[in-house]
């Protein structure tokens, strides 16, 4: 397991919450005891027009340098994480900004540009991969994400209702290429959402690894999109990373 980090991601780049001084201190401190950490580079503007129109990188090229840099990281981000995967090793993206919400030519709920539908893109692109499953845990559906890969017969998006739903919706579906996870702990019982507890997000581990074990050769990774709880948000993720820890231990 490696963690996608680069200290850029601790900087306030915007006024929402998302971005928040000390949102992935906790974080980051936590996690540097079990996992190694490596630093992703900047996503390029051909990868970001893989998914975005010209006019909407330029939109955010022109709100300010800070928070174009900050976005085009966290693209990067997703990528380094997906390649990782692609070698079969399981990598979490502790990025910000998320990107959920962002689609091809707009954005919203503090999202940009679209890191997990860019990393997937990318690989696409290369010929990596031929297909992917994207599965969506955030509290909120993402449209972005959804609208992107709406008719997009290769890439299959889906948002959990509940635990079981996904449960089910996992035993219905075909092998993928890989499996890219959108990581929302906004559901966290001490956060927005107020429904998942810690033994959950280590169940949603171990069963989106399980099914990587059994369907996707391996390939999961999973990066950062809401989480609001800033000394609660990196033991979320911990139990989450140590649920496909033990499902790929299995």
């Amino acid at each position: 397991m490696k963690i996608v980090f680069h200290p850029k991601y601790f900087e306030v780049y915007a006024s929402d919450p998302a971005a928040t001084h000390g949102r992935l201190e906790g974080a980051v401190s936590l996690l540097k005891k079990e996992y190694t950490f490596v630093e992703p580079e900047i996503a390029t503007e051909d990868d970001i027009l893989l998914v975005h129109t010209k006019e909407h990188f330029d939109r955010i090229s022109a709100k300010s340098a800070h928070l174009f840099t900050l976005s085009l990281l966290a693209a990067g981000g997703a990528i380094l994480a997906s390649e990782i995967a692609m070698e079969g090793e399981a990598a979490f993206g502790l990025i910000r900004p998320p990107g959920h919400h962002a689609s091809r030519d707009s954005c919203w709920g503090f999202c940009w540009f679209n890191n997990i539908a860019v990393a997937i893109k990318r690989l696409i692109h290369d010929k990596k991969i031929e297909n992917a499953l994207i599965v969506d845990f955030d509290l909120h559906f993402g449209d972005g994400t959804n609208g992107i890969f709406l008719e997009d017969s290769g890439v299959l998006y889906h948002h959990m209702d509940s635990i079981p739903s996904l449960e089910k919706f996992l035993k219905s579906c075909k092998k993928f290429d890989i499996l890219g996870v959108s990581a929302g702990f906004d559901r966290y019982i001490n956060d927005w959402g107020g429904i998942l507890t810690l033994e959950e997000y280590q169940l949603l581990g171990e069963i989106l690894g399980g099914f990587a074990r059994d369907k996707t050769n391996g390939r999961i990774f999973s990066i950062l999109e809401g989480g609001y709880n800033h000394q609660e948000l990196g033991y979320c993720i911990q139990s989450y990373l140590h649920g496909i820890k033990k499902a790929y231990d299995q």
